[in-house]
């Protein structure tokens, strides 16, 4: 585990009057010591930094450092009633505030012991695969993209390049569209309700949205192609840890790690260690007392087999590449990930006729409840107690990029390790081009890169 004393802290180690921050002071011209800070990471999900340290040759630390102010969500929702908490905590995340909503429910749900219809459980794999389709798309084709192409954004594509960009959003906007259908809106969705949904699509809905994904689908296809023959490399010998389970969906399973070990829902947080990262805004976990990796490497190295039969057999020349140890696999499995959702959703609309069903009342009593569910970026935990009066006395919430903290600072450790003699411009840019990889969410906004050298 991380500790306060196990790291030497850069504060007041500020540059020389006068002096630019990419340039070395004279004194350390001579030094055998070299320290990298890397300032608001470009093409992520809101605002990170990385401060490293080498000396005599070596990686003395990474200190990976989230930067977002603390939001103190886990204290704002107690004493909130328990039955509207889900439309609350969606507004956590605008990128996946579905996956906020989603496993909120379940958590209200499993404290009062109410289960779901089974169409309001389809309505959450569509709505769910919607939002995979409609963040993988952005991390990967707008962030993640130009990484291939050699470009900085997607703003310096041109000529034949353009196309590509026109595919992407195409294939961006199907998935809008089909949360937006499902569940009324692609951010901070309106039909999505504890127990059920309070609209159902109907069937000019369901035959849009079909039509649309189909559109897209060689595009994905084609996507995948790409990511494929990236060449990037950088493997990382972690735990993977993800849900099990018969059809790669996102809401259920038993929690899984690549080493076998399966754990039921009332066993979750037994497994879970806090580690307080004393520079970082947020709180680091250990699976088992060690690092681990969530997100779509994970789930692909475990679930692979589960995928959807037609992803399968179009992508089965990309398949042996799982499982993996690599990190830019990650970035595989999600454009892998795009094309299963698009095929378990047309197959979920196809075979299904929606109905207005009367749905149960909830009743809320006392208890207390876990939802566990795949966000895009890996395992999302909810755990809640709720009084007799409906409130909400206590609540915990694990967010992926929380659980890849230690992976990160680890990957770009050996990174840098392994790259030392490399000059800056090549190691500011695969370090970031290393945590992209990762896909990491802080928040929802992104920045340009400015990187400090002593």
């Amino acid at each position: 585990m991380h500790r306060a004393d196990d790291f030497d802290g850069l504060e007041g180690e500020a540059c020389a009057a006068g002096q630019s921050a990419s340039q070395p002071a004279p004194q350390d011209r001579q030094s055998t010591e070299r320290r990298i800070r890397l300032e608001s990471i470009s093409k992520i999900e809101g605002h990170g930094s990385v401060d490293i340290k080498i000396s005599d040759g070596k990686v003395k630390y990474v200190k990976l450092k989230i930067t977002e102010s603390k939001r103190f969500y886990t204290q704002a929702i107690r004493n909130k009633a328990a039955i509207s908490l889900p439309l609350m905590t969606s507004r956590i995340c605008g990128t996946c505030s579905i996956a906020h909503l989603t496993c909120c429910s379940a958590a209200v749900e499993d404290a009062v012991g109410y289960v779901p219809s089974e169409q309001t459980l389809l309505l959450r794999q569509l709505s769910l695969n919607g939002m995979m389709i409609r963040d993988h798309a952005l991390h990967l084709y707008l962030f993640c993209l130009p990484d291939l192409f050699g470009k900085d954004s997607v703003l310096d594509f041109e000529g034949p390049q353009e196309e590509i960009i026109r595919k992407a959003f195409a294939v961006k906007g199907a998935g809008n569209n089909l949360s937006k259908a499902i569940a009324g809106r692609a951010v901070h969705a309106t039909f999505a309700e504890v127990g059920k949904f309070s609209h159902i699509p109907g069937a000019e809905d369901v035959k849009k949205a079909v039509a649309e994904l189909r559109s897209v689908r060689d595009y994905a296809i084609e996507f995948i192609e790409m990511f494929y023959g990236s060449g990037f490399k950088q493997e990382h010998d972690t735990d993977f840890v993800a849900l099990v389970n018969k059809d790669y969906s996102f809401h259920y399973g038993e929690l899984g790690d690549s080493s076998g070990t399966r754990i039921k829902k009332g066993r979750y947080f037994d497994y879970l260690d806090k580690v307080v990262i004393p520079y970082s805004q947020a709180t680091a976990y250990e699976f088992k007392g060690r690092e681990y990796m969530v997100g779509a490497l994970s789930r692909m190295n475990l679930n692979k087999g589960s995928l959807h039969r037609q992803t399968r057999a179009d992508a089965s020349r990309f398949m042996g590449a799982f499982p993996s140890k690599n990190v830019y696999s990650n970035n595989l499995a999600q454009a892998i990930e795009i094309l299963h959702c698009i095929d378990s959703s047309l197959e979920l609309l196809e075979s299904h006729a929606f109905r207005e069903e009367s749905a149960a009342p909830v009743n809320i009593v006392e208890g207390e409840g876990v939802g566990v569910l795949e966000a895009p970026r890996g395992t999302l935990y909810y755990r809640l107690s709720i009084n007799k009066e409906g409130k909400t006395t206590y609540g915990s919430i694990i967010v992926p990029t929380q659980q890849n903290q230690i992976s990160m600072e680890r990957s770009i450790a050996e990174l840098v390790g392994s790259n030392i003699g490399k000059d800056r411009k090549f190691l500011e840019y695969e370090i970031e081009k290393l945590i992209r990889a990762y896909d990491p969410c802080m928040s929802c906004a992104s920045h340009f890169l400015r990187i400090n050298w002593k």
